[in-house]
């Protein structure tokens, strides 16, 4: 796959990224499995990642300011 920012290759890799589930919700996802592009630094997530995150993130209560899950296949 090439990146569709900058058209360089996407490398498989495992890591870390943080996303904002509320206002002051911030969620840290362990070893998440994307496409990053070795040029520019754009990931990609493929759909069978990307339910579990939204899966996992719906599971997260709001109001919480810090969490920190691992991503489980």
């Amino acid at each position: 796959m090439t990146c569709h920012v900058c058209g360089s290759p996407m490398d498989h890799l495992v890591t870390d990224l943080p996303f904002k589930r509320a206002e002051h919700c911030i969620v840290i996802v362990k070893e998440l499995p994307v496409l990053q592009c070795g040029n520019c630094g754009e990931y990609v997530l493929e759909d069978r990642t990307m339910e579990w995150l939204e899966s996992a993130l719906d599971r997260i209560d709001p109001a919480a300011e810090l969490e920190i899950v691992r991503y489980a296949a």
